[in-house]
Protein backbone atom coordinates (compact mmCIF):
# COMPACT_ATOMS: atom_id res chain seq x y z
CA UNK A 1 0.00 0.00 0.00
CA UNK A 2 1.17 3.70 -0.46
CA UNK A 3 0.24 5.53 2.54
CA UNK A 4 2.22 8.63 0.99
CA UNK A 5 -0.69 10.68 -1.14
CA UNK A 6 -3.35 12.57 1.51
CA UNK A 7 -6.73 12.85 0.08
CA UNK A 8 -5.99 16.68 -0.05
CA UNK A 9 -3.53 16.01 -3.05
CA UNK A 10 -5.52 13.17 -4.59
CA UNK A 11 -8.09 16.21 -5.24
CA UNK A 12 -5.60 18.18 -6.15
CA UNK A 13 -4.55 16.05 -8.83
CA UNK A 14 -8.18 15.27 -9.63
CA UNK A 15 -8.13 19.38 -10.41
CA UNK A 16 -5.36 19.33 -12.43
CA UNK A 17 -5.20 20.13 -16.19
CA UNK A 18 -1.98 21.43 -16.86
CA UNK A 19 -0.60 19.26 -19.56
CA UNK A 20 2.96 18.99 -18.65
CA UNK A 21 1.63 18.44 -15.09
CA UNK A 22 -0.15 15.41 -15.77
CA UNK A 23 2.79 14.17 -18.09
CA UNK A 24 4.48 13.60 -14.78
CA UNK A 25 1.04 11.98 -13.25
CA UNK A 26 1.11 9.63 -15.94
CA UNK A 27 5.07 9.24 -15.70
CA UNK A 28 4.83 8.38 -12.05
CA UNK A 29 2.22 5.83 -12.55
CA UNK A 30 3.80 3.96 -15.10
CA UNK A 31 6.59 3.56 -13.03
CA UNK A 32 5.22 1.88 -10.41
CA UNK A 33 2.97 -0.15 -12.39
CA UNK A 34 5.94 -1.63 -14.14
CA UNK A 35 7.53 -2.01 -10.43
CA UNK A 36 5.10 -3.83 -8.48
CA UNK A 37 2.88 -5.73 -11.39
CA UNK A 38 5.63 -5.46 -13.90
CA UNK A 39 4.89 -5.42 -18.23
CA UNK A 40 2.63 -8.24 -18.60
CA UNK A 41 -1.27 -7.42 -19.11
CA UNK A 42 -3.53 -10.16 -18.00
CA UNK A 43 -6.43 -11.32 -19.86
CA UNK A 44 -9.52 -11.97 -18.48
CA UNK A 45 -12.07 -13.46 -20.81
CA UNK A 46 -15.76 -11.70 -19.90
CA UNK A 47 -18.64 -13.96 -20.25
CA UNK A 48 -22.03 -11.87 -19.91
CA UNK A 49 -24.14 -14.59 -18.22
CA UNK A 50 -27.58 -12.62 -18.05
CA UNK A 51 -29.22 -9.50 -18.54
CA UNK A 52 -32.08 -9.71 -15.69
CA UNK A 53 -32.02 -7.48 -13.23
CA UNK A 54 -34.03 -7.00 -9.75
CA UNK A 55 -32.56 -3.73 -9.45
CA UNK A 56 -33.35 -0.23 -10.68
CA UNK A 57 -30.24 1.61 -10.72
CA UNK A 58 -30.70 5.11 -12.22
CA UNK A 59 -27.63 4.89 -14.40
CA UNK A 60 -28.18 1.36 -15.86
CA UNK A 61 -29.57 -0.13 -18.89
CA UNK A 62 -30.02 -3.25 -16.79
CA UNK A 63 -32.49 -1.81 -15.12
CA UNK A 64 -36.21 -4.19 -14.70
CA UNK A 65 -38.16 -0.50 -15.50
CA UNK A 66 -35.70 -0.41 -19.14
CA UNK A 67 -39.19 -2.42 -21.29
CA UNK A 68 -37.24 -1.70 -24.53
CA UNK A 69 -34.33 -4.54 -23.48
CA UNK A 70 -34.88 -8.29 -24.68
CA UNK A 71 -33.85 -10.34 -21.46
CA UNK A 72 -31.26 -13.14 -22.16
CA UNK A 73 -30.19 -16.19 -19.70
CA UNK A 74 -27.17 -18.27 -21.07
CA UNK A 75 -27.62 -21.96 -20.62
CA UNK A 76 -24.86 -24.06 -18.55
CA UNK A 77 -23.76 -25.76 -21.51
CA UNK A 78 -23.42 -22.52 -23.42
CA UNK A 79 -21.47 -20.42 -20.57
CA UNK A 80 -18.98 -23.94 -20.40
CA UNK A 81 -18.54 -24.14 -23.91
CA UNK A 82 -17.21 -20.33 -23.94
CA UNK A 83 -15.20 -21.19 -21.02
CA UNK A 84 -13.34 -24.17 -22.53
CA UNK A 85 -12.68 -21.85 -25.75
CA UNK A 86 -11.41 -19.05 -23.09
CA UNK A 87 -9.03 -21.39 -22.12
CA UNK A 88 -7.84 -22.25 -25.36
CA UNK A 89 -6.81 -18.61 -26.35
CA UNK A 90 -4.41 -18.85 -23.66
CA UNK A 91 -6.76 -16.45 -21.30
CA UNK A 92 -5.87 -17.27 -17.31
CA UNK A 93 -9.56 -16.00 -15.92
CA UNK A 94 -13.06 -15.97 -16.91
CA UNK A 95 -15.11 -13.45 -15.47
CA UNK A 96 -18.62 -14.40 -15.26
CA UNK A 97 -20.79 -11.15 -15.08
CA UNK A 98 -24.65 -10.56 -14.34
CA UNK A 99 -27.28 -8.33 -13.56
CA UNK A 100 -28.07 -8.94 -9.82
CA UNK A 101 -30.43 -11.78 -11.14
CA UNK A 102 -32.48 -14.38 -8.91
CA UNK A 103 -32.87 -16.62 -11.24
CA UNK A 104 -29.41 -17.41 -11.51
CA UNK A 105 -29.67 -20.17 -8.49
CA UNK A 106 -26.90 -20.95 -6.45
CA UNK A 107 -26.40 -24.62 -6.66
CA UNK A 108 -26.66 -24.22 -10.56
CA UNK A 109 -23.69 -21.61 -10.66
CA UNK A 110 -21.72 -23.88 -8.20
CA UNK A 111 -22.24 -26.87 -10.53
CA UNK A 112 -20.43 -24.81 -13.58
CA UNK A 113 -17.99 -23.15 -11.13
CA UNK A 114 -16.88 -27.06 -10.12
CA UNK A 115 -17.10 -27.61 -13.99
CA UNK A 116 -14.63 -24.93 -15.39
CA UNK A 117 -12.93 -25.41 -12.00
CA UNK A 118 -12.43 -29.40 -12.95
CA UNK A 119 -12.06 -28.96 -16.56
CA UNK A 120 -9.76 -25.83 -17.07
CA UNK A 121 -6.79 -24.15 -16.04
CA UNK A 122 -8.71 -20.93 -15.66
CA UNK A 123 -9.38 -18.82 -12.55
CA UNK A 124 -13.08 -17.99 -11.74
CA UNK A 125 -14.24 -14.12 -11.26
CA UNK A 126 -17.56 -13.59 -10.14
CA UNK A 127 -19.61 -10.12 -10.98
CA UNK A 128 -23.13 -11.08 -10.06
CA UNK A 129 -24.24 -7.97 -7.53
CA UNK A 130 -25.35 -8.35 -4.44
CA UNK A 131 -25.88 -11.66 -2.99
CA UNK A 132 -26.62 -13.66 0.18
CA UNK A 133 -23.54 -14.62 2.28
CA UNK A 134 -24.66 -18.47 1.96
CA UNK A 135 -24.72 -17.76 -2.13
CA UNK A 136 -20.99 -16.02 -1.55
CA UNK A 137 -19.84 -18.94 0.52
CA UNK A 138 -21.34 -22.07 -1.75
CA UNK A 139 -19.87 -20.50 -4.82
CA UNK A 140 -15.90 -19.76 -2.80
CA UNK A 141 -16.78 -23.33 -1.80
CA UNK A 142 -17.21 -24.33 -5.24
CA UNK A 143 -13.85 -22.97 -6.82
CA UNK A 144 -14.89 -19.43 -7.24
CA UNK A 145 -11.82 -17.64 -7.06
CA UNK A 146 -12.60 -13.32 -7.50
CA UNK A 147 -15.73 -11.41 -6.85
CA UNK A 148 -15.84 -8.15 -7.97
CA UNK A 149 -18.94 -5.46 -6.77
CA UNK A 150 -18.32 -2.20 -7.29
CA UNK A 151 -19.54 0.41 -4.24
CA UNK A 152 -19.73 3.16 -7.52
CA UNK A 153 -19.38 6.25 -4.72
CA UNK A 154 -18.57 6.35 -1.47
CA UNK A 155 -20.87 9.69 -0.85
CA UNK A 156 -23.99 7.71 0.85
CA UNK A 157 -26.64 10.07 -0.17
CA UNK A 158 -25.38 10.10 -4.30
CA UNK A 159 -25.89 6.32 -3.84
CA UNK A 160 -29.00 6.27 -2.61
CA UNK A 161 -30.02 8.48 -5.20
CA UNK A 162 -28.68 6.49 -8.09
CA UNK A 163 -29.21 2.96 -6.77
CA UNK A 164 -32.01 2.41 -4.95
CA UNK A 165 -32.18 -0.42 -2.05
CA UNK A 166 -34.65 -3.54 -2.70
CA UNK A 167 -37.40 -4.63 -0.21
CA UNK A 168 -35.26 -6.41 3.20
CA UNK A 169 -31.94 -5.41 2.32
CA UNK A 170 -29.45 -4.85 5.54
CA UNK A 171 -26.12 -4.75 4.09
CA UNK A 172 -23.71 -2.53 2.17
CA UNK A 173 -22.18 -2.62 -0.63
CA UNK A 174 -19.10 -2.34 1.59
CA UNK A 175 -19.89 -4.90 3.86
CA UNK A 176 -20.24 -7.08 1.22
CA UNK A 177 -16.68 -6.54 0.35
CA UNK A 178 -15.56 -7.62 3.89
CA UNK A 179 -17.56 -10.19 4.11
CA UNK A 180 -15.83 -11.44 0.74
CA UNK A 181 -12.57 -10.89 2.12
CA UNK A 182 -13.47 -13.33 4.77
CA UNK A 183 -14.13 -15.76 2.93
CA UNK A 184 -11.45 -15.88 1.00
CA UNK A 185 -12.16 -13.74 -2.22
CA UNK A 186 -9.73 -12.09 -4.39
CA UNK A 187 -11.64 -8.71 -4.02
CA UNK A 188 -12.70 -6.34 -6.70
CA UNK A 189 -14.99 -2.94 -6.57
CA UNK A 190 -14.51 0.57 -7.98
CA UNK A 191 -16.60 3.35 -9.47
CA UNK A 192 -17.56 5.40 -12.49
CA UNK A 193 -16.28 8.41 -13.03
CA UNK A 194 -18.35 11.83 -13.73
CA UNK A 195 -21.38 10.21 -12.81
CA UNK A 196 -23.67 13.65 -12.09
CA UNK A 197 -23.50 14.39 -8.82
CA UNK A 198 -19.98 13.12 -8.25
CA UNK A 199 -17.97 15.95 -6.80
CA UNK A 200 -14.27 15.98 -6.49
CA UNK A 201 -14.07 15.63 -2.92
CA UNK A 202 -16.40 12.70 -3.43
CA UNK A 203 -14.05 11.11 -5.77
CA UNK A 204 -10.79 11.61 -3.68
CA UNK A 205 -12.38 9.99 -1.36
CA UNK A 206 -13.49 7.31 -3.46
CA UNK A 207 -9.92 6.57 -4.15
CA UNK A 208 -8.82 6.60 -0.60
CA UNK A 209 -11.39 3.67 0.24
CA UNK A 210 -9.85 1.66 -2.45
CA UNK A 211 -6.86 2.03 -0.05
CA UNK A 212 -8.47 1.50 3.15
CA UNK A 213 -10.41 -1.25 1.59
CA UNK A 214 -6.79 -3.15 0.50
CA UNK A 215 -8.37 -4.55 -2.88
CA UNK A 216 -7.17 -6.48 -4.92
CA UNK A 217 -9.01 -5.33 -8.01
CA UNK A 218 -9.96 -2.36 -8.73
CA UNK A 219 -12.03 -1.17 -12.24
CA UNK A 220 -12.71 2.59 -12.89
CA UNK A 221 -14.54 3.58 -16.55
CA UNK A 222 -16.32 6.77 -17.39
CA UNK A 223 -19.93 7.38 -17.03
CA UNK A 224 -21.92 6.88 -20.35
CA UNK A 225 -25.62 7.88 -19.80
CA UNK A 226 -28.32 5.61 -21.23
CA UNK A 227 -31.35 7.00 -22.98
CA UNK A 228 -33.63 5.15 -21.43
CA UNK A 229 -32.87 5.32 -18.16
CA UNK A 230 -33.56 8.46 -15.12
CA UNK A 231 -30.30 9.99 -15.15
CA UNK A 232 -30.20 9.82 -19.11
CA UNK A 233 -33.08 11.32 -19.41
CA UNK A 234 -32.50 14.38 -17.05
CA UNK A 235 -35.25 12.83 -14.32
CA UNK A 236 -32.72 12.56 -11.47
CA UNK A 237 -30.66 16.02 -11.10
CA UNK A 238 -28.11 15.79 -8.41
CA UNK A 239 -27.73 18.93 -6.74
CA UNK A 240 -23.80 20.11 -7.50
CA UNK A 241 -22.34 23.30 -8.44
CA UNK A 242 -20.92 23.09 -12.08
CA UNK A 243 -17.18 23.70 -10.97
CA UNK A 244 -17.82 20.34 -8.35
CA UNK A 245 -19.14 18.02 -10.68
CA UNK A 246 -16.41 15.88 -11.91
CA UNK A 247 -16.45 15.78 -15.64
CA UNK A 248 -17.23 12.38 -17.26
CA UNK A 249 -13.92 12.73 -19.62
CA UNK A 250 -11.51 10.05 -21.03
CA UNK A 251 -8.72 12.47 -19.34
CA UNK A 252 -10.33 12.07 -15.72
CA UNK A 253 -10.53 8.32 -15.96
CA UNK A 254 -6.68 8.35 -16.80
CA UNK A 255 -6.25 10.56 -13.69
CA UNK A 256 -8.47 8.21 -11.40
CA UNK A 257 -5.95 5.56 -13.11
CA UNK A 258 -2.86 7.15 -12.35
CA UNK A 259 -3.90 7.67 -8.96
CA UNK A 260 -5.48 4.86 -7.94
CA UNK A 261 -2.33 3.20 -9.23
CA UNK A 262 -0.19 5.16 -7.17
CA UNK A 263 -2.39 4.08 -3.76
CA UNK A 264 -2.60 0.92 -4.55
CA UNK A 265 0.79 -0.14 -6.38
CA UNK A 266 -0.15 -3.88 -5.87
CA UNK A 267 -3.97 -4.13 -7.53
CA UNK A 268 -4.97 -4.95 -10.83
CA UNK A 269 -6.26 -2.57 -12.90
CA UNK A 270 -8.04 -2.69 -15.81
CA UNK A 271 -8.32 -0.90 -18.82
CA UNK A 272 -12.07 -0.84 -19.43
CA UNK A 273 -14.35 -1.47 -22.64
CA UNK A 274 -15.97 1.99 -21.61
CA UNK A 275 -12.33 3.91 -21.95
CA UNK A 276 -12.41 2.15 -25.55
CA UNK A 277 -15.81 3.07 -26.11
CA UNK A 278 -15.33 6.84 -26.15
CA UNK A 279 -11.38 6.22 -27.45
CA UNK A 280 -12.26 3.70 -30.25
CA UNK A 281 -8.50 4.69 -31.41
CA UNK A 282 -6.63 4.28 -27.95
CA UNK A 283 -8.25 4.01 -25.28
CA UNK A 284 -7.20 1.18 -23.77
CA UNK A 285 -3.51 1.89 -24.59
CA UNK A 286 -3.21 4.89 -23.23
CA UNK A 287 -5.19 3.80 -20.23
CA UNK A 288 -2.53 0.59 -19.83
CA UNK A 289 0.30 3.68 -20.04
CA UNK A 290 -1.08 5.24 -17.09
CA UNK A 291 -1.49 2.49 -14.89
CA UNK A 292 -3.58 -0.18 -15.82
CA UNK A 293 -2.67 -3.70 -16.16
CA UNK A 294 -5.51 -5.46 -17.17
CA UNK A 295 -7.89 -6.33 -20.19
CA UNK A 296 -11.29 -7.61 -19.97
CA UNK A 297 -12.05 -8.97 -23.69
CA UNK A 298 -15.39 -9.92 -24.34
CA UNK A 299 -16.18 -13.89 -24.69
CA UNK A 300 -19.87 -13.21 -24.69
CA UNK A 301 -21.57 -14.95 -28.01
CA UNK A 302 -22.21 -12.06 -30.40
CA UNK A 303 -26.11 -12.37 -30.47
CA UNK A 304 -26.27 -12.01 -26.48
CA UNK A 305 -23.48 -9.77 -26.20
CA UNK A 306 -25.64 -6.83 -27.74
CA UNK A 307 -28.42 -7.43 -25.05
CA UNK A 308 -25.72 -6.88 -21.82
CA UNK A 309 -26.54 -2.62 -22.60
CA UNK A 310 -25.52 -1.02 -19.52
CA UNK A 311 -24.62 1.96 -21.94
CA UNK A 312 -24.87 2.12 -25.52
CA UNK A 313 -22.76 2.42 -28.24
CA UNK A 314 -20.14 -0.27 -26.16
CA UNK A 315 -16.87 -0.74 -28.30
CA UNK A 316 -16.54 -4.47 -29.88
CA UNK A 317 -19.94 -5.25 -30.07
CA UNK A 318 -20.07 -7.22 -32.92
CA UNK A 319 -16.15 -8.82 -33.14
CA UNK A 320 -16.08 -12.17 -32.30
CA UNK A 321 -14.10 -13.37 -29.62
CA UNK A 322 -11.18 -14.87 -31.86
CA UNK A 323 -11.03 -11.53 -33.63
CA UNK A 324 -10.82 -9.42 -30.06
CA UNK A 325 -8.19 -11.67 -29.24
CA UNK A 326 -5.98 -11.10 -32.26
CA UNK A 327 -6.73 -6.82 -32.11
CA UNK A 328 -5.93 -7.17 -28.43
CA UNK A 329 -2.51 -8.98 -28.45
CA UNK A 330 -1.43 -6.48 -31.53
CA UNK A 331 -2.54 -3.71 -29.27
CA UNK A 332 -0.86 -4.62 -26.58
CA UNK A 333 2.81 -5.11 -28.43
CA UNK A 334 2.45 -2.04 -30.08
CA UNK A 335 3.18 -0.21 -26.46
CA UNK A 336 5.71 -2.70 -26.09
CA UNK A 337 3.87 -4.80 -23.37
CA UNK A 338 3.28 -8.65 -23.04
CA UNK A 339 0.83 -10.92 -22.60
CA UNK A 340 0.34 -12.31 -19.24
CA UNK A 341 0.30 -15.99 -18.70
CA UNK A 342 -1.77 -17.88 -15.97
CA UNK A 343 -4.68 -16.37 -13.47
CA UNK A 344 -2.98 -13.42 -12.65
CA UNK A 345 -3.65 -13.10 -8.98
CA UNK A 346 -2.77 -10.04 -6.92
CA UNK A 347 1.01 -10.64 -5.72
CA UNK A 348 1.24 -9.33 -2.09
CA UNK A 349 4.34 -8.48 -0.58
CA UNK A 350 5.56 -9.60 2.03
CA UNK A 351 6.88 -6.12 3.78
CA UNK A 352 5.08 -2.76 3.05
CA UNK A 353 5.40 -1.29 -0.18
CA UNK A 354 7.30 1.71 -0.17
CA UNK A 355 6.69 4.12 -3.12
CA UNK A 356 7.60 6.95 -1.99
CA UNK A 357 10.45 8.02 -4.60
CA UNK A 358 8.01 7.12 -7.51
CA UNK A 359 4.98 9.56 -6.54
CA UNK A 360 7.61 12.36 -5.24
CA UNK A 361 6.65 13.86 -8.43
CA UNK A 362 3.52 14.11 -7.63
CA UNK A 363 3.76 15.43 -4.16
CA UNK A 364 3.84 18.92 -4.95
CA UNK A 365 -0.13 19.36 -4.35
CA UNK A 366 -0.58 21.72 -1.31
CA UNK A 367 -2.52 20.03 1.93
CA UNK A 368 -5.95 22.03 1.70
Amino acid sequence: MNPKLTKSEIEFWLRQTDPAELEKLWQAADRVRREHVGDAVHLRGLLEISNYCRRSCAYCGLSRHNRSLARYRMTAEEILDAARQIAAFGYGTVVLQAGEDDGIEAAWLADIIRTIKQTTPLAVTLSLGERSLDELRLWRQAGADRYLLRFETSDPELFRLIHPPVGGQTLSRIDILRQLRSLGYEVGSGVMVGIPGQTYRSLAEDIDLFRQLDLDMIGVGPYIPHPHTPLGKGRIRPSVSPAEQVPNTEEMTYKVIALTRLVCPEANIPSTTALATINRESGRELGLQRGANIVMPNCTPPHYRQLYEIYPGKACISETAQACQSCLAQRIRSIGRTIGTGPGCRQRRTTPCDTQSESAAVRSAPNR
